[in-house]
């Protein structure tokens, strides 16, 4: 049976059958003795039909008999889809629908409290932090992760702080020389070899990784929540000490001198500094948080960077009252797209998970 749907197929088919007809009624009445034909023209540029797909509700089409005689069809185009005005409606493609931002209440800016310890050691602090809690359908846990995009501070490289609480001198290298007693309160920060700045990727990350941690019940402690925030590394430690339950700051290596992803690690305390103040008393939380989200990320496919840990003396761990960490999440040469940045968020929530025994 066909349907309205191939009229115009069948049409044609029809047509080119009754040619075969008329031209057998018009030959010579001894049919028996049809002369061979030896010579027909050459049927070029005809694609051979093999299989012609099954229409729905339509016969398959299976026995059309070899034409041998005809007259030369040349460049007969297969005609793949044809769609009538009175073919039954197709079915409708399902199109997902655009996400649409998320739009936060009752958010509540953080600044410096002078009163805080080590507070007056920060040189920037005009800016101000944001917490975001967590809605209460998400399970809401009562624990606030600080989130601190790294770099993002304007003028920030112009300024100086000092490296430890105590003033005594970095014991190793870094975007600081070994030896110096202060560093640039905020760093630039490196560009990825396409051209974008590491800043813009931190905060994006950051991002990300926000809105996975309050479906997840947590609360969000956003140390740079814009693309600038005149919070110096000092302020931004000290504001979570004191609101927030763990620290993690948010960086791409820089200077690696490597033309390659060289893929996580998280920045641990060197031996010379677990004797000085406040890093004896926490420098084993910042380990075991580092090492969580380490194994988290890996857990998620993500490149692991040797043994997943590189000992540097940082203003962030040095003036640190909680577990804090600085994770390095590859370097100029990793992949920093969207679909990336989810899998490393993904690996992070579950080391988060991990750590508080969630």
């Amino acid at each position: 049976m066909i349907h309205r749907k191939q009229y115009r197929v069948a049409a044609g088919v029809t047509i080119m059958a009754l040619a075969l007809t008329l031209t057998a009624c018009g030959t010579q009445e001894n049919t028996g003795s049809t002369e061979s034909v030896k010579s027909a023209e050459t049927v070029e540029n005809t694609e051979t039909v093999e299989s012609i797909e099954t229409m729905e509700n339509t016969e398959t089409v299976k026995g059309i008999e070899t034409m041998e005689s005809t007259e030369t069809i040349e460049n007969v185009e297969i005609i793949e889809a044809m769609v009538s005005e009175s073919a039954a409606p197709q079915e409708t493609a399902n199109v997902t629908p655009q996400m649409q931002p998320v739009e936060y209440t009752d958010l509540q800016q953080i600044t410096l409290d002078p009163n805080w310890e080590y507070a007056d050691h920060s040189k920037i602090n005009t800016g101000a932090a944001v917490l975001y809690p967590a809605p209460e359908e998400s399970g809401r846990k009562g624990i606030v992760i600080g989130v601190n995009a790294g770099h993002g501070t304007a003028g920030g490289a112009k300024v100086k702080t000092l490296c430890h609480p105590d003033g005594s001198a970095k014991v190793t290298g870094g975007s600081t020389a070994a030896g110096a007693t202060e560093a640039a309160a905020v760093s630039g920060g490196m560009t990825f070899q396409d051209g974008t700045p590491e800043r813009e990727v931190t905060l994006r990350m950051a991002q990300i990784l926000r809105d996975k941690l309050l479906t997840s019940g947590y609360d969000v402690l956003m140390l740079r929540d814009s693309e600038d925030v005149q919070l110096d590394n000092v302020a931004r430690t000290v504001i979570c000490n004191n609101v927030a339950n763990c620290h993690i700051a948010l960086h791409w290596d820089s200077g690696d001198g490597k033309n390659y992803d060289k893929g996580c690690f998280y920045i641990s305390v060197p031996e010379a500094l677990k004797t000085m103040e406040p890093v004896a008393s926490h420098w084993q939380q910042h380990d075991t948080l580092g090492t969580d989200l380490v194994e988290g990320l890996r857990e998620q496919g993500a490149m692991i960077y040797g043994k997943g840990n590189m000992s540097i003396d940082l203003t962030q761990t040095s003036y640190s009252t909680i577990p804090s960490v600085d994770m390095e999440l590859g370097n100029a040469y990793s992949d920093h797209s969207d679909e990336v940045l989810e899998q490393l968020a993904t690996g992070l929530l579950a080391g988060i998970n991990t750590y508080f025994e969630q």
